[in-house]
């Protein structure tokens, strides 16, 4: 089983009580052509600005290829199973999807990214269903503005 899930559980309360706070930041990812490559082959999308670092060197201003967005976006699951805390009784968490989703600046192959959460909301919709949304930056090792910024709303159903 990967470490990253065997993190403590934490309370419903003292979960809602990280509203507002920094959660953490994960660990660098490493963006290399491999894993551009592959994930260009599951999504199809082999435009040259991912999968041809010759001719992403000639005519892009990037100097070579760079990561789709939603790669990056995609990261964000790894990153969060490392920085979020775990509710006690959660049965299950689901993806709800994103407010304010912006791809701020490319991410050269090779690059790599780290998440920054910080808990924004913390909601019973119901007895037993939270939903939850958290505020994310990923940044690029070295460079000063991040690769995405984002509110990431999630559900999370208690037993």
């Amino acid at each position: 089983m990967n470490e990253v899930w065997k993190k403590p559980p934490v309370s419903l309360e003292a979960y809602q009580e990280m509203v507002g706070r920094e959660i953490g930041v994960s660990s660098w990812h490493i963006v290399d052509q491999t894993r551009i490559d592959s994930y260009a082959d599951v999504i199809e999308d082999h435009q040259f600005i991912h999968v041809d670092p010759e001719r992403a060197k000639k005519e892009t201003a990037f100097g070579t290829t760079i990561a789709h967005g939603f790669l990056t976006m995609s990261l964000l699951s790894i990153m969060s199973y490392e920085v979020m805390p775990v509710i006690s009784g959660t049965t299950m968490g689901v993806n709800y999807g994103f407010d304010k989703l912006r791809f701020i600046s490319p991410v050269r192959s090779g690059s790599r990214v780290r998440g920054r959460f910080t808990l924004a909301e913390a909601t019973l919709r119901k007895p037993k269903e939270l939903q939850s949304r958290t505020h994310v930056t990923v940044e690029i090792e070295g460079e000063e503005k991040p690769a995405l910024v984002a509110d990431w709303i999630g559900l999370m159903y208690l037993a």
